[in-house]
């Protein structure tokens, strides 16, 4: 999966809102009921059927993902995402876009670390043109030429785009590639302005032979529509799909960092320095989540968290600051990130880092622990509200094999997590002695002060990787 929503005031009104069943606030949100089958080649199919709206979601979850891309071309997984939709079956890129748009529907193809990503939402009534558009892009793309080039050129200007005009939507891919040096987790799932270079038409051929097939496929359909229906039009649909040839890859955990480095990717004229301050965090799996989601939440989850506190409403020095705790399957990163003027460099890292140590020194009071379990729970629930967002839900639980009981026990867990279990809690953000900084700005105007918080490495912003 970092937390900036709207704040709904009672967990009663969002439970209202999401039309789950409860038997009292502290029982909290309960995922409806599904129904799991297993076609023949190995593909999950789970049905989530609600009559609320006319209206069928479907969420398809490829295992696989950027983890699998090849090393030196980061991205493809992504480019073969984008890929999937710009023409497949009988229809071309324009005439795609165009059954999916004539019916109202809607239906996107992305990649994450671990899997290839479709989501899909028609009417009801056009159910079967939705599963037949899923499966064309999925089993079926043309994949053609002038598509891919014009997807990969577009990419590669994106990225140098947002170099030129805001570094906040590339700090933490270079933070995780300064924190992540040499492990999976550091390789950017996008690719770099090199590797997506080196990518060709065909290594997205070979790519999705190995990476794609029936056996890794979950696909969960939710909303309004007839389960044996929709059965039978997934198995025709889906249940001839292939084995993928390749193997499924593997990571294994970093370790955290101890002591100090320093990142320096310099921007000319830069009138504002960016940073982001890291370490290794932990996993989805750990049982102190929810404590750990309390202090993130009231350390730097929120408008009134201790560091957007202390570093925009006090102080001025930036308009947000944030933490966040980032799971997978092995431990992921923990990070506070902000940007403030150059001048104020030195000011909003020594901010920051004061106001880590004091989370550390201090904890959390009473009030603040119990505001920050009311506003957990005030936004939990709209995250569930919609079939699509049930689905989705769902899909992900089953690609990391995780029980109900991680949606269903959640608030059950923030609302009695004791203030010992909070304060254990912390030690998720590391001590201030041992971060990994990522700083884009003026090198010449902040390089000196830099080196007092650690040995400095320097890059220019203008280089086509994301890391030294």
């Amino acid at each position: 999966m970092r937390l900036l929503r709207i704040i709904i005031t009672t967990l009663t009104v969002a439970i209202a809102l999401a039309g789950f069943s409860t038997t009292a606030a502290a029982s909290g949100v309960r995922l409806p009921q599904a129904q799991t089958l297993t076609l023949d080649n190995g593909a999950t199919l789970i049905l989530v059927p609600r009559k609320d709206v006319p209206l069928v979601s479907a969420t398809a979850l490829v295992r696989g993902g950027s983890l699998a891309d090849p090393q030196g071309k980061e991205g493809s997984a992504e480019l073969l995402a984008s890929l999937l939709s710009q023409g497949a079956g009988t229809r071309d890129a324009l005439a795609f876009a165009q059954a999916v748009d004539g019916a109202g529907g809607s239906l996107s193809i992305e990649s994450s670390q671990e899997a290839i990503v479709a989501s899909a939402q028609f009417l009801s009534k056009d159910s079967g043109l939705m599963l037949s558009l899923l499966a064309d892009a999925l089993l079926r793309p043309r994949m053609q030429q002038d598509e891919f080039d014009k997807l990969r050129q577009r990419t590669i200007d994106g990225i140098a785009a947002a170099k030129d005009s805001d570094p906040r939507r590339l700090i933490g891919t270079y933070a995780d590639a300064w924190l992540f040096r040499g492990h999976p987790y550091g390789r950017p799932t996008g690719g770099d302005e090199t590797s997506l270079a080196h990518i060709s038409l065909d290594d997205l051929q070979t790519f999705r032979q190995a990476q794609m097939g029936g056996d890794r496929l979950i696909l969960v359909i939710s909303g309004d529509f007839d389960p044996a229906a929709v059965t039978a039009q997934v198995r025709s649909a889906f249940g001839s799909w292939a084995r993928a040839s390749g193997s499924l890859p593997t990571v294994a955990a970093e370790p955290r960092q101890s002591g100090r480095r320093v990142l320096l990717v310099d921007k000319p004229g830069a009138t504002q320095t960016y940073f982001a301050l890291a370490n290794i965090g932990t996993t989805r799996d750990d049982p102190a989540r929810a404590a750990q989601d309390i202090v993130a939440t009231a350390f730097g989850g929120r408008f009134t968290s201790m560091l957007n506190t202390e570093l925009r409403v006090k102080s001025g020095l930036t308009y947000g600051a944030r933490a966040s705790i980032d799971r997978q399957i092995q431990p992921g990163s923990v990070d506070i990130t902000t940007f403030t003027k150059t001048d104020s460099t030195a000011a909003a890292i020594d901010m920051a880092i004061a106001t880590l140590d004091r989370l550390h020194r201090d904890g959390l009071d009473a009030a603040t622990l119990q505001s920050a379990k009311n506003y957990i729970a005030g936004q939990f629930a709209p995250r569930l509200e919609t079939a699509a967002q049930v689905g989705t839900t769902l899909a992900w639980l089953t690609l990391y094999g995780e029980p109900r009981s991680y949606i269903d026990g959640y608030l059950d867990a923030v609302a009695t997590a004791t203030p010992e279990q909070v304060a254990a809690a912390r030690a998720v953000f590391p001590d201030s002695k041992d971060l990994v900084m990522v700083v884009i700005g003026d090198a010449a105007k902040i390089r000196d002060l830099l080196k007092a918080y650690g040995p400095v490495t320097e890059m220019r912003l203008s280089d086509p990787h994301f890391s030294p």
